[in-house]
């Protein structure tokens, strides 16, 4: 399974590529899965149904299944601390490219999507592990291929180049 990941700053555009590469990809006949970093607190589950009473209750795992769609929940308690990437990477199933938005730290290759007017410096400079930038804009004094963020198409092909996938 091939790991690729999209980086930036919070409200630079990473999840509106993410949702317009997916497409692009699995259209090229490969079977994509994500893994999203939420620096708050999010939930899935909604008062008044039966899983969240479950996890109420105490459940430290809560999966639901229907005809359609299974969800496995693990709450973490008692201080227990947040999963690694690598951690969270081996409860994916195996698929022909993982796509990881956020996660800026860890050691993937991945491609940062940088605005101008979001006024965040450039990360890349500063990070061996980002191949190329996604922007809107001209990126001043850039050293990696600069992609077009609108241009869905042309990031899918360069994530397909670098991953190896033709």
């Amino acid at each position: 399974m091939k790991i690729f990941g999209l980086t930036g700053w919070s409200g630079s555009g990473k999840t509106s590529l993410m949702v317009r590469l997916i497409p692009a990809l699995t259209g090229r006949g490969l079977r994509v899965s994500t893994v999203k970093h939420a620096h708050k607190g999010f939930d899935i589950d909604h008062p008044g149904k039966d899983s969240h009473n479950h996890r109420l209750a105490g459940a430290t795992e809560v999966l639901v299944s229907s005809p359609r769609r299974w969800a496995l929940m693990h709450e973490l308690r008692d201080g227990e601390p947040e999963l690694t990437l690598d951690q969270l990477i081996a409860k994916v199933a195996p698929v022909d490219l993982l796509l990881i938005e956020g996660f800026k730290r860890d050691r993937h290759e991945k491609i940062e999507v940088w605005r101008a007017d979001v006024d965040k410096p450039l990360i890349a400079p500063e990070d061996p592990t980002i191949v190329a930038v996604a922007s809107d804009s001209p990126v001043p004094g850039c050293t990696v291929p600069v992609l077009d963020l609108n241009d869905a198409e042309a990031v899918a092909a360069f994530v397909v180049e670098r991953c190896g996938l033709r």
